[in-house]
């Protein structure tokens, strides 16, 4: 779900940023039954099996097709395998490989991608401080539209401030500190702030820093969708979808992608027009 692959909106998206990898599937031949050529053909395809394949902790499955379609420059399969390798998820942990990994999604145009390199090299703590290279990023990423790198590049030019609790959770995250971010965000959650209810349910569809559980991030996606959060509407969507962490519904996933669609959430947009174009999502 984002993505799949972790917690956060903009910014963190990891967990979930592979939820923004939910995109139609053109032919009718389902993703679940696709094999290589299929996904070279149509890279959304198999984007959204190996989507599939990572939310059912199949992470070997969606290696294999991330690695085909990171062949042919997808930033998507680039940035997610970069996930894979900073998380050591059923390979190493190696951070030098998802540095790599991540630079190479952000040449692709990979908006998580910038953003994660940003607040890595922000923190300092996984990766070097550097902050040129996190001022390039973070910059990379704001022009794209993220709000949270605009957040991040104001904090970074002014260091002496205080930050806010969602900030310091930002931070907590970029610093492999990830059950202390989970707590913040579970605090701000807790009090009505829709952003962190996302982060949250993000980080309980990936299983970084709390216990891996699809019904809780389907019950705190919910929330924060209907308090009017677009990543949640889409991640929401997704879930309702496929059916997983939550009961098959197309109907209603249709009308939480429209939501998110009409907040001008570029993946919902996407997958809109392509279900208006196809009418056919794989299952």
């Amino acid at each position: 779900m984002t993505s799949a692959v972790r917690g956060a909106g903009p910014g963190q998206r990891h967990a979930l940023c592979l939820a923004l990898l939910f995109t139609l599937a053109g032919p009718a031949l389902q993703a679940q039954d696709s094999q290589r050529g299929d996904w070279l053909r149509n890279p959304a395809m198999g984007n959204y099996k190996a989507y599939a394949e990572f939310k059912m902790a199949r992470y070997a499955q969606a290696r294999e097709v991330w690695e085909t379609l990171a062949g042919i420059g997808n930033g998507d399969a680039l940035f997610n395998l970069g996930i894979l390798a900073e998380d050591g998820l059923d390979e190493p942990k190696n951070m030098a490989k998802a540095e790599a990994l991540y630079a190479s999604a952000a040449q692709a145009g990979n908006f998580k991608a910038r953003y994660r390199l940003g607040m890595l090299y922000s923190a300092g703590v996984v990766l070097p401080r550097d902050v040129e290279k996190a001022r390039l990023y973070l910059t990379m990423a704001a022009e794209g539209g993220d709000k949270d790198a605009l957040a991040t590049l104001a904090a970074l030019e002014q260091p002496a401030g205080t930050p806010s609790r969602f900030r310091q959770a930002e931070w907590l995250g970029a610093s492999a500190r990830h059950a202390e971010a989970a707590a913040v965000y579970r605090e701000l959650a807790d009090a009505g702030d829709r952003q962190a209810q996302t982060r949250l349910a993000w980080m309980h569809e990936a299983g970084r820093g709390v216990v891996r559980d699809l019904d809780e991030a389907a019950r705190r996606f919910e929330i924060a969708a209907t308090a009017g959060d677009a990543e949640a509407q889409y991640a929401l969507a997704v879930m309702l979808r496929t059916g997983k962490g939550h009961a098959q519904d197309r109907t209603q996933s249709r009308l939480w992608l429209q939501r998110a669609a009409g907040q001008h959430h570029p993946a919902a947009l996407a997958a809109l027009n392509a279900d208006d174009n196809q009418d056919k999502l794989p299952n």
